[in-house]
């Protein structure tokens, strides 16, 4: 018997594919791929070691897996990967960072069909 859960994952990231995403360029040097993306963000808390809690905002990229082909081979996210989104005109660019020493990315969902991309904003232009 197939795993239930499993195929019910896989509609749902198509049904999210299709209705909640939009496209952007992934960049790695030279090599650029555009995938549809969804916006997200993570917020993160830490305390300073003086009891004031820092919190920090990133935005996140949710992309398949599956998508983020660079020079003809699948890829993983790294430190300096660039997306390029366009909105209301202006061209965003967002930098890969790395979080928690060297993660810059990690699944978002136990089948590792999504990965969640944590970046920052390094400029905006008119498109």
């Amino acid at each position: 018997m197939a795993d239930l859960l499993d195929k019910g994952f896989a509609w749902l990231e198509g049904q999210r594919k299709k209705h909640a995403t939009r496209d952007v360029s992934y960049r790695r040097g030279a090599d650029t791929v555009v995938v549809k993306a969804t916006i997200g963000r993570t917020v993160f808390e830490q305390d300073d070691g003086a009891g004031v809690i820092v919190r920090t905002q990133v935005r996140d990229y949710l992309i398949d897996a599956a998508d983020l082909v660079l020079a003809g081979s699948r890829a993983l996210p790294a430190k300096g990967d660039r997306i390029e989104e366009i909105d209301a005109g202006q061209k965003h660019t967002y930098e890969v960072l790395p979080l928690g020493g060297e993660q810059h990315w990690r699944y978002s969902d136990p089948y590792r069909r999504t990965l969640r991309i944590h970046t920052k904003l390094i400029a905006t232009e008119a498109a």
